[in-house]
């Protein structure tokens, strides 16, 4: 699909890379655009249903995919469309690529587009990998001679040379979507389209991928690409925009809608874990399974998560204040008990630990039918994932004496898009680099 922007568009804020200059050309506009399917309620499969059956009526209902969906593309921008899995970022992808017509709505599209929707889609097993380059590239747009001409350079991209003269239906998994990937990024194109497949095959190859489209943005071709990982997100995007049930929920820069779609998730996953959906981790026990520990003084009666406004949370964004509050029944008299915090992630391993005694060793006079709440502050720190804490009351007589154990009957998630591989995300100040005199 080639055309020319017919009009002005309004371009919203991005990152101050973004030059002036840049900020007033369209590379791609959407506009209004409205896409949806007739999804059939009854099917008939085979000839013998037809024939038994003929005058069934089809029956479909309408599904509405995307709700006027509007956003543009600046030319030379990495632009990023985030959602859940059915939020519709592929469909509105097909869209501008031309796969789909739309049900509304308009799409200007100014330069050459190429799409990386599915790789090795046009491929024949029984041919060998030269005549699926020619091809491929040909189908891709470019002109028998351009194929020929990029073939040597496309098998040693791809690191199959050894393998070339093997018909395609011989290859694994990783080395077919290797060649359509070469391929692929032999195209001359003005605008990219990528759905999913920024990085295939093994490490090597990924760092390869990852250098080709850094080298594709510095170079000012526009990028338009689909994912799932936040971290890809703030990585290459200079903007993004996120889609929930079809319809545009945020459009800003990447870190901030990063954070919105993992709140949106894992929102999403608390509502059904409430609704008495299992959501337990493999290898975890149900609340129900861990037993309790203690002399029963006192009963841990019950552990949330609060947020710096005083709300109860499931989640906690990185760098926020996260409280840690444990209610506790007294069922005698207990003088000075002890509390301690210890969370761990879903591998049981404790990440944060923290006990009162810290602070003081005297926490008061607690008489039976007393209920106190006690909280552990702290800042999050936490890498991305599920976390589970386990508050422990005890108190002091001939050492120190169990009182009550609280463990793995609650969970909450820490959400940071800025995933760094570490069990924390500390944050690291580095200095300039200082050359060594000696």
């Amino acid at each position: 699909m080639q055309s020319t922007v017919s009009k002005a568009w309004p371009i919203l804020s991005s990152r101050a890379s973004m030059s002036q200059t840049d900020s007033t050309a369209a590379a791609l506009v959407v506009s209004e655009v409205c896409k949806s399917f007739q999804r059939p309620e009854e099917t008939t499969h085979t000839l013998k249903e037809r024939v038994l059956h003929p005058r069934r009526r089809a029956v479909s209902r309408r599904f509405d995919a995307l709700h006027d969906i509007s956003f543009s593309v600046r030319k030379g921008e990495f632009f990023g469309i985030v959602g859940r899995n059915g939020s519709g970022k592929s469909t509105l992808l097909k869209c501008m690529a031309g796969i789909y017509a739309t049900s509304g709505g308009h799409i200007w599209v100014d330069g050459r587009l190429s799409t990386f929707i599915e790789l090795g889609v046009g491929f024949n097993p029984d041919l060998a990998a030269y005549d699926n380059v020619v091809l491929n590239g040909i189908m891709l747009g470019l002109s028998p001679r351009q194929a020929r001409a990029r073939y040597r350079e496309v098998i040693e991209f791809a690191e199959l040379e050894e393998f070339e003269n093997l018909k395609l239906k011989n290859y694994s998994s990783g080395m077919h979507v290797r060649l359509a990937f070469s391929v692929a990024i032999q195209v001359d194109a003005d605008i990219l389209l990528i759905d999913e497949v920024l990085a295939v095959g093994d490490a090597s190859f990924q760092q390869k991928c990852f250098d080709v489209f850094n080298r594709m943005r510095d170079e000012g071709q526009t990028i338009v690409f689909v994912t799932h990982d936040m971290s890809a997100v703030n990585r290459f995007c200079h903007r993004a925009l996120l889609l929930e049930r079809g319809r545009a929920v945020m459009l800003g820069e990447p870190d901030k809608v990063a954070d919105r779609y993992l709140t949106i998730n894992f929102t999403h996953a608390a509502e059904h874990a409430s609704q008495g959906e299992d959501n337990t981790t493999e290898g975890t026990p149900a609340a129900s399974d861990v037993p309790r520990f203690g002399n029963s003084k006192a009963t841990i009666a019950e552990v949330w998560l609060e947020n710096d406004h005083g709300n109860r949370v499931t989640s906690v964004a990185r760098e926020e204040v996260a409280s840690v509050r444990a209610l506790i029944e007294f069922h005698d008299d207990v003088q000075n008990p002890i509390a301690e915090l210890s969370v761990e992630n879903d591998e049981h391993v404790p990440i944060v630990v923290a006990s009162s005694l810290e602070r003081t060793e005297h926490t008061g006079h607690f008489r039976r039918g007393d209920r106190a709440v006690f909280l552990f502050n702290f800042g999050n720190l936490l890498a991305p994932g599920r976390y589970f804490p386990r508050v422990t009351l005890a108190h002091r007589g001939s050492g120190l004496a169990v009182i009550d154990r609280y463990q793995r009957d609650f969970s909450f998630v820490s959400i940071n898009a800025r995933n760094t591989g570490g069990v924390i995300d500390i944050p690291v100040h580095t200095d300039n680099w200082v050359l060594d005199s000696e």
